[in-house]
């Protein structure tokens, strides 16, 4: 029955960490982003996320988009830099028409820091991108 079961390769799909100014609190933060390069709408969309080490585990946070258009972008949360140190992972799960898609994306400890960012032309933002 496994060999019956289809699992559609996500592509055009990105995310990142972003290193932006804010200006409400004038402070320089770092935010997720999710980043649909497809030419269809994702609805439902859902992302856990989760830092963890082989000592160390954060809480689940959880976000819901309804919709995430065609060739657009969201922000999706603010990330403290401690956690940095730590792997982060990300889950996505979302509705393409009526199929569903997931994909897993990586931080990988010690790799965001301000010396990886490059400019991500989709958000026009300084940032690193998620394998």
């Amino acid at each position: 029955m496994k060999k019956d079961i289809q699992i559609p390769e996500v592509t055009d799909l990105e995310m990142a960490v972003v290193y932006e100014y804010n200006d409400i609190y004038k402070t320089d933060d770092w935010n997720v982003y999710i980043i649909n390069n497809k030419k269809v709408d994702l609805e439902m969309m859902v992302i856990v996320s989760q830092g963890f080490s082989e000592t160390k585990t954060t809480s689940l946070l959880r976000k819901k988009l309804d919709k995430l258009p065609a060739n657009s972008f969201a922000k999706i949360e603010f990330i403290q830099p401690e956690l940095f140190v730590l792997n982060n992972r990300f889950q996505v799960s979302f509705f393409e028409g009526n199929t569903l898609h997931e994909k897993t994306f990586f931080f990988k400890e010690n790799t965001v820091k301000q010396g990886a960012l490059r400019m991500i032309d989709e958000i026009k933002k300084r940032g690193i991108l998620a394998e």
